[in-house]
């Protein structure tokens, strides 16, 4: 053993000193031994179809996507790294998100697109994603993450150190991988690069710094809007790493050093581009309208209780509530099992050796077989009650509802966790057609219109002008100027 660590401090030591090079984009020497600029590509262009699936898939309108493409090149023609072959995709998701991977994919969601105000924002974004795959800080990270690994098991410890981690084992790095925070210092360099090519594009480099404004506001707005007015992070990934606040500061000193005369922005021709974009869920992941959710494909739908508030992802949907409750809903992915076992015997197993369900009732839920059982589990704070119900909406369909509540508010929700479960439901043919998602529309602002005229038309039944201002980067009590163009949300 002590032979073997002794030869992998010398591999680990040759490697620092021919694996470390000075890159022309950041002008700093980085440490890239396991992930060179081929296998960037082929790690890109093997995750980039994982990604999109896992966010939903390609928004599907051509026009918006050759539009943030055309920009992209442009951006990406300022780089350090012209040649490369970048790649600009929408995503059909509608969390406030941009990411890149490495090789040149360049990923940005439709509910970023929604919150920027005119071209030059998107831009920034774009450019700031350019500048994590010109500085490499994938590869950075990587490679970092293999070097604490080969220390951790001196390089296997099975007693053979032929074939060091390494590229090869990029791919099992995993793709959610590439999307996590990176570090404050890279974020950093991230928006300097970003304002140097967004610059050398023509762009005003004071857009950056109003985009981070508005997705600071949009996102602890989200989060008040959840119950929850400390965790705006968990609403943008963009924003997770530094805070969002460090990053406007950092933007408005770069934008000051890098003026440019008639600079543009670019708003009407961006407004056009996203008008009529779908907002929030799209019908392939079920739609929320206040406390409803509805899956037209599935042909399901529920309401949650007052003071909950839902959240739509591609695996669950989560309604968070007072006093800590939370409810969880899901589908059984094992066809075999939804088919085979009834609901009470589901529930019986369900949680395995760990978590036993006990009290376990057969009920039947608008005609479909379906069962209860409850837990308590205890965490540091105290303990959890827990309630499963199993509901087999037709063979091979197993719906579950998890109720997750502080032991001390069991008692005060037992009632409306029970109206939630009895408001499962199947969908008609024609209530699933009637099914359809919101969508973002610009309106010009005419004589006598205020916020709160403009936000009165928007289809949610609370925080309506707050989600206007947000959205719009307008601040309370700003009055609006006529043939201003401004988004506001339509059925």
């Amino acid at each position: 053993m002590k032979r073997i660590f002794t030869l992998a401090l010398v591999c680990l030591a040759l490697l620092g000193a021919t694996a470390c090079s000075t890159n022309p984009a950041t002008g700093r020497s980085s440490f890239t031994a396991f992930m060179d600029k081929d296998d960037e590509k082929r790690v890109g262009a093997q995750e980039h179809p994982k990604l999109v699936k896992q966010f939903g898939g390609k928004y599907s309108d051509r026009e918006l996507a050759a539009y943030v493409s055309r920009i992209g090149a442009e951006l990406a023609a300022q780089t350090e790294t012209p040649g490369v072959d970048y790649s600009f995709t929408v995503l059909n998701d509608d969390l406030i998100n941009a990411f890149a991977l490495p090789g040149g994919y360049v990923h940005v969601t439709r509910g970023l697109l929604a919150l920027a105000s005119n071209e030059a924002e998107m831009a920034g974004v774009l450019a700031h994603e350019l500048g994590h795959v010109t500085a490499r800080h994938s590869a950075e990270r990587y490679s970092q993450g293999v070097v604490a690994g080969v220390g951790a098991t001196i390089l296997g410890v099975a007693g053979s150190i032929v074939g060091v981690p390494g590229v090869g084992q990029a791919a099992g790095y995993g793709a959610q991988a590439y999307v996590q925070s990176y570090s404050r210092d890279q974020e950093f360099e991230a928006d300097k690069l970003g304002i140097r090519y967004m610059t050398r594009a023509g762009y005003d480099p004071e857009a950056m710094a109003s985009f981070f404004k508005k997705m600071d506001a949009y996102t602890q707005l989200q989060a008040t809007m959840a119950g929850n007015p400390g965790a705006a992070d968990q609403f943008s990934v963009m924003a997770s790493h530094p805070r969002t606040g460090d990053r406007v500061q950092q933007a408005i000193r770069l934008a000051k050093t890098a003026p440019i005369a008639n600079s543009k922005i670019n708003e009407r021709t961006y407004l056009s581009h996203i008008d009529g974009m779908v907002f929030g869920d799209s019908r392939n992941q079920g739609v929320r309208r206040g406390r409803q959710f509805a899956h037209p494909g599935l042909g399901i739908a529920f309401e949650v209780p007052s003071g909950f508030v839902l959240s739509n992802s591609p695996g669950q949907v989560t309604a968070k509530g007072p006093r800590g409750a939370v409810i969880v809903f899901d589908m059984e992915r094992n066809r075999d099992r939804s088919r085979s076992v009834k609901p009470s015997d589901y529930i019986a197993r369900a949680g395995g050796n760990r978590l036993k369900f006990q009290a376990i009732q057969e009920i039947d839920v608008n005609g479909m077989d379906a069962a209860t059982g409850v837990a308590k589990v205890r965490i540091d704070r105290g303990f959890v009650d827990v309630r499963l119900v199993a509901v087999r909406e037709r063979p091979g369909r197993l719906y579950r509802f998890l109720f997750l509540t502080p032991a001390a508010a069991t008692e005060s929700l037992a009632t409306d966790f029970r109206r939630t479960t009895y408001s499962f439901k199947r969908l008609s043919a024609s209530e699933a057609r009637s099914v359809r998602p919101l969508r973002l529309k610009v309106v010009t602002v005419e004589e006598g219109d205020t916020s709160e005229s403009l936000s009165r038309q928007m289809p949610f039944g609370s925080y309506r002008l707050e989600r206007f201002l947000a959205m719009n980067g307008l601040g309370k009590g700003q009055p609006l100027i006529p043939g201003q163009p401004v988004k506001i949300i339509v059925d």
